[in-house]
C-alpha cells in the first residue's frame, strides 16, 4: 500500500501480468472464465460512514465471497495497525481470518478494494494456483482479481495529487488499467463508469491503448504498416536465422516444422498463449485456450 509515498507507474510487471492471464485460462478454462462476465457493481460493496465498521466489512466480504463463488467460505474481518493494506490467513477453511489496516477505519470506501484482493487469495489457494515468489504471486492475485471482475475497485482506490497519494495492490495503475482493458474487450464491459478517481480513469485509458496494441501486432492482419514491413523483412531473413533470439519489442518468432517448412509463433492477444501457424499468407487461427479466432497474414 502506497500511503502518501511515491507511486510507481508504467509497466514493470507486464510479462508477469500476461503470464497470469494465461495461467487463469489454463487453470479455470474458457467456460469458467465466461461465468465472470458481470463485475462487482458499486452498490454491492458500498460502505458509508454511518455503517457499523465490522458489520459493514463482513457484509462486503460476504458479497465478494458470493462473486467469486466460494459459498462455503466465511471471512472473519478485523482491523489492526500494520504495514500492508491487509492480510489473510490461508488455512483449510471454511473460516478465513482477514486483517485490514487500521487506516480503513476512516477510509471505508476502500474496504471493498482491500477485501477483493484478500478474498482472491482464498480463491487461488483453493484452486492451488500460485506463482513462485511473493512478488509474482501477488501480481497473479491482483491480475486474477481484476480479470474476474473485482479489480476495478483496486484501481479506483488509486488517488494522487501534489500533496498526497494512495494506491492499493502490487500492480501499477497502468497495469491495473491494462488488465481491466483486456477484460473489457472480452466481455464488452466499460468499468470506467464506476470510477470515482480521475487518476483511475486516466490509467484505464492508458491500459486500453496497450491492450489495443496487442491486437495490432504482426502477423495479425490488423497490424500497422510499420509492423507489417518489419515482419516481411524478418520473414525473408528467417530461413538463415531460424532459432535466433527474438528482437526487443518483437513477439513473433519463426521456426521450422518437422518437414522443414517455416512456421511462426506469436502470443494470442486475448490470453497470451502462444499460437503456431504455417507461414503461407492469409491464415485464420483459433486459440485453443480462449477460443479467440484470429485473422493472420503470415
Amino acid at each position: 500500500m502506497a500511503n502518501d509515498g511515491p507511486v510507481e507507474h508504467g509497466y514493470p510487471h507486464l510479462e508477469t501480468v500476461r503470464a497470469a492471464i494465461t495461467a487463469l485460462y489454463k487453470r479455470l478454462s474458457y467456460d469458467t472464465i465466461q461465468t465472470f462476465e458481470t463485475s462487482v457493481v458499486p452498490a454491492d460493496v458500498a460502505f458509508c460512514d454511518t455503517d457499523d465498521l465490522h458489520l459493514g466489512a463482513q457484509r462486503v466480504a460476504h458479497e465478494l465471497v458470493r462473486h467469486y463463488r466460494l459459498p462455503d467460505a466465511r471471512m472473519i474481518v478485523s482491523f489492526r495497525e500494520m504495514r500492508h493494506a491487509a492480510n489473510v490467513e490461508l488455512a483449510a477453511g471454511p473460516e478465513y481470518f482477514v486483517e485490514l489496516n487500521d487506516r480503513f477505519r476512516t477510509h471505508r470506501r476502500d474496504i471493498g478494494a482491500a477485501l477483493a484482493h484478500e478474498v482472491m487469495h482464498v480463491y487461488l489457494h483453493r484452486l492451488d494456483l500460485s506463482f513462485p515468489g511473493v512478488r509474482d504471486n501477488e501480481i497473479l492475485t491482483d491480475t486474477a482479481t481484476t480479470y474476474l471482475g473485482a479489480g476495478w475497485l483496486l484501481l479506483d482506490a488509486f488517488r494522487e495529487d501534489g500533496a498526497s497519494s494512495q494506491k492499493l495492490g502490487y500492480l501499477t495503475p497502468e497495469e491495473f488499467g491494462y488488465v481491466l482493458a483486456k477484460r473489457a474487450l472480452v466481455f464488452g464491459e466499460d468499468p470506467s463508469v464506476w470510477f470515482t478517481s480521475a487518476q483511475a480513469y486516466t490509467a484505464f485509458v492508458k491500459g486500453m491503448e496497450l491492450a489495443r496494441r496487442d491486437e495490432r501486432q504482426p502477423p495479425l492482419t490488423a497490424a500497422g504498416w510499420a509492423g507489417r514491413r518489419r515482419y516481411a523483412r524478418d520473414r525473408r531473413q528467417a530461413p538463415a536465422g531460424v532459432g535466433a533470439a527474438a528482437q526487443p519489442g518483437v513477439r513473433y518468432q519463426f521456426s521450422p516444422d518437422g518437414g522443414g517448412r517455416l512456421r511462426v509463433s506469436f502470443p494470442c492477444p486475448t490470453c497470451h498463449q502462444r499460437i503456431r501457424v504455417p507461414v503461407r499468407g492469409r491464415v485464420r487461427a483459433r486459440c485453443g485456450l480462449c477460443r479467440s479466432v484470429l485473422e493472420c497474414d503470415t
